[in-house]
């Protein structure tokens, strides 16, 4: 096989050019300290190396989002705490103007000081945060969710419930609504509520009330009797279809058990007196300050007065029970939140570590392995370039 001086030559820097080029490349994988820098250095480990950085994208985007849950969580579970501290406020107020020791102007002076309070819990209500989102009015983030009207409070959100991706299946609630909040909340004792007549005209006022796992719900009125003042009190208890279900002698202090519940009253009933037992209905909290407001502003004086403002307060303090309870539940729930939240941030962490360690092994480079071959080019460059020197040397007129 003949060559020509010039195969020989072009061969001779093609192989030149060649180590020159598998040098820069093992170079440039040293100053990266990547084994695969472009898709044509290995296809296979490209997709793999794609689809393992598109996983921890994915996976600190939740942890961000984990971050900001725990952020608007934290921020609502302060908010129920000083809603909290604000009802027990006005819970203490309550049971002050409910002593027998009050006048009419003191318990008024106490329902100024109640007026500030329902004010402070309007206010933490529409509480926003740092994005000026109100944290309760649902998906209706940019309105304001709570409006006092007259004497009344009314709810401008919808009941929405905003949730953040924390991992691949797991969401996490960081907005709830208002009305499951503040408004949807039972009266009375949370099975039935118990409500003195308007007109009674003797001093019964309700002490307690229960009801246990027999309680048969339907509306109930416990009517009582005198004839003559020399007749004992007696008291009848009857259901919503008139029928009779429990009766007998009164004594201050009697408790009135009948399907399941059982009422407890001190005081002496006029002939004539009643009290309505309906089943718990559902009430904001806002009402149920304003409606003490109302009867500490409208007090008078007087045996039956004074039965009537301790009825609507003992009825007021049933209703604050219930919202100071529903506070304590929505407490617990933002607390089952965070701690799902420190959970799957810990899961999310490990997954990641995993991937980086996978990635690695399919992106990184073996430095060892790569400096013995940069070595091993070194060398190989050299002899390339020493022999093509040589061959460019010989010439047949230098023989001549």
């Amino acid at each position: 096989m003949r060559l020509s001086t010039a195969q020989i030559f072009q061969q001779g820097i093609s192989s030149i050019l060649n180590q020159q080029a598998q040098l820069q490349k093992t170079q440039q994988q040293l100053a990266s300290g990547l084994r695969v820098t472009t898709p044509a250095d290995d296809p296979v480990a490209a997709v793999r190396i794609l689809d393992l950085t598109e996983d921890l994208q994915r996976l600190d985007q939740f942890q961000r989002n984990g971050d900001m849950a725990e952020g608007q969580l934290a921020l609502a579970d302060t908010v129920l705490q000083d809603v909290t501290d604000v009802l027990q406020r006005v819970r203490e107020l309550v049971v002050q103007a409910n002593n027998a020791t009050q006048t009419p102007e003191t318990r008024r002076s106490i329902a100024t000081e109640l007026e500030g309070r329902l004010e402070e819990l309007v206010s933490l209500a529409n509480t926003r945060d740092a994005n000026g989102e109100y944290l309760f009015a649902g998906f209706q983030a940019q309105t304001q969710p709570f409006n006092r009207s007259g004497g009344s409070v009314v709810y401008s959100g919808d009941d929405g419930q905003r949730f953040l991706q924390i991992a691949a299946s797991s969401q996490i609630a960081v907005r709830d609504s208002g009305r499951a909040v503040f408004m949807d909340i039972p009266v009375g004792n949370g099975v039935f509520d118990v409500r003195a007549d308007a007109g009674n005209a003797g001093t019964a006022i309700l002490k307690a009330s229960s009801a246990n796992n027999s309680y048969q719900r339907d509306a109930y009125t416990i009517s009582f009797s005198q004839p003559t003042p020399a007749d004992p009190v007696s008291y009848t208890v009857t259901d919503s279809s008139s029928a009779v279900v429990a009766s007998g002698p009164f004594e201050s202090g009697d408790s009135i058990a009948f399907n399941g519940a059982t009422i407890t009253l001190e005081g002496t009933p006029a002939d004539g007196d009643s009290f309505t037992i309906p089943a718990a209905a559902r009430q904001d909290m806002f009402s149920s300050v304003q409606n003490i407001i109302d009867q500490l502003q409208n007090t008078g004086t007087g045996p039956a007065p004074s039965a009537a403002v301790n009825n609507a307060l003992a009825s007021g303090l049933g209703n604050l029970d219930q919202a100071l309870g529903r506070m304590l539940e929505q407490q617990a729930d933002l607390g089952v939140r965070l701690n799902r939240i420190d959970s799957q941030r810990e899961s999310n962490d490990a997954f990641t570590l995993q991937l980086q360690e996978t990635l690695s092994e399919v992106r990184d480079l073996d430095l060892t392995e790569a400096i013995s071959r940069l070595n091993l080019q070194l060398v190989a460059l050299e002899a390339a370039q020493q022999s093509y020197v040589r061959i460019q040397g010989l010439s047949l007129f230098n023989f001549l």
